[in-house]
């Protein structure tokens, strides 16, 4: 796996698996693209980090929900280094509801949740592919989720736009080869901000002390391993397109959904 002088761009990147990832393509010796909406000071704080992991940085702030957004931030990265060898469809959104609260989800829920699972994917995979086509070569991977194979997570929303996320995934690899490899990470529980703050404390603790007790490896994933697993897919398997890997300790062997507080 040789990320070196590669041009990545991971959207959503200011915390997080995205922070996670960008970091690690740092180190690895790759020119990261540093994308955020809202969290301006996180999103400098991973570009800060690349850079001292000796790698070069660029911050970009855009929303994937937006095409216009998606195309600037593509042409920022050609413009800055001339060349995208990866993309890391990494921004996600979601409302933390119980699966069967069904008054607990309106159409603008759904909407947005899409635009930005969903519609961001296709929008910023779009963006991307001329310069990839033209160069000959390019990966991108989605960070979907477990949710999306079992019908858990956050809420229906969610859970239905990461399925649509792994459908995405497989119709974008047929059509984008022979150059550009498309694959998707699926990850169970992950520790972190994102879920502690959906859950809150106390049930944020049960789930993870019941990931650690009751998937087949006993453990509570953590951004890093998921960042792991992108960045395997992204450049270290030129011979897998259209692959939807679980990334979930084991998770989808068997295990209760998620229940919001």
């Amino acid at each position: 796996m040789d990320v070196k002088n590669w041009v990545v761009i991971v959207t959503g990147s200011a915390t997080g698996i995205g922070a996670a990832t960008a970091q690690l393509l740092a180190k690895q010796g790759a020119r990261v693209v540093v994308n955020y909406t809202r969290s301006e000071k996180e999103a400098k704080d991973t570009a800060a980090a690349c850079e001292r992991l000796g790698a070069e940085a660029l911050l970009c702030k855009a929303d994937v929900a937006q095409d216009g957004d998606c195309r600037r931030m593509a042409e920022a990265a050609v413009k800055r280094w001339g060349r995208i060898d990866g993309l890391v469809n990494n921004a996600g959104t979601t409302k933390f509801v119980t699966h069967d609260n069904l008054e607990g989800l309106t159409a603008e829920d759904f909407q947005r949740i899409f635009a930005v699972n969903v519609i961001g994917i296709y929008q910023m995979t779009r963006a991307v592919a001329p310069q990839m086509k033209a160069q000959g070569s390019g990966s991108v991977v989605n960070i979907s989720s477990i949710a999306g194979v079992m019908g858990i997570g956050s809420s229906i929303a969610y859970a239905a736009s990461k399925g649509a996320a792994n459908t995405l995934t497989l119709s974008l690899a047929r059509a984008l080869g022979p150059e550009i490899r498309v694959n998707a990470v699926c990850p169970g529980f992950v520790q972190g901000r994102w879920l502690r703050g959906g859950l809150g404390d106390e049930a944020y603790e049960a789930h993870m002390k019941s990931a650690e007790k009751q998937t087949p490896l006993r453990r509570a994933g953590t951004p890093e391993d998921m960042a792991e697993a992108a960045v395997w897919l992204l450049a270290g398997s030129r011979n897998i397109t259209g692959e939807i890997l679980m990334c979930d300790a084991g998770m989808h062997l068997g295990m209760a959904p998620l229940k919001a507080r």
